[in-house]
């Protein structure tokens, strides 16, 4: 989870959190639906990456392993940064 720290800024500007992709993470527990509804609210995309990672730093690990999951069936350039050592320094 302290690649999300890390990597925070790339991560801000490359998440695609559409709709759909709020939906999945919610489907599988890794966000609440009142976060997800929260997310959604946000006009511009930077700011729901920004909550969604916030909100994504104070879940368990499970709830992170499960987003890891749903970004590598969604958006697998970006697993790389939270998985390896591949990500800034």
């Amino acid at each position: 989870m302290n690649k999300l720290t890390v990597n925070r800024f790339h991560l801000l500007d490359n998440i695609d959190s559409s709709n759909s992709f709020l939906d999945e993470l919610g489907s599988v527990g890794c966000i609440t639906w009142p976060q997800r509804e929260h997310i959604m609210k946000c006009a511009h995309l930077r700011k729901r990456n920004e909550t969604l990672i916030d909100f994504l730093a104070r879940r368990s690990v499970a709830d992170f392993q499960k987003f890891i999951t749903v970004l590598a069936k969604e958006q697998p350039h970006l697993v790389n940064l939270l998985v390896t050592d591949r990500g800034e320094m």
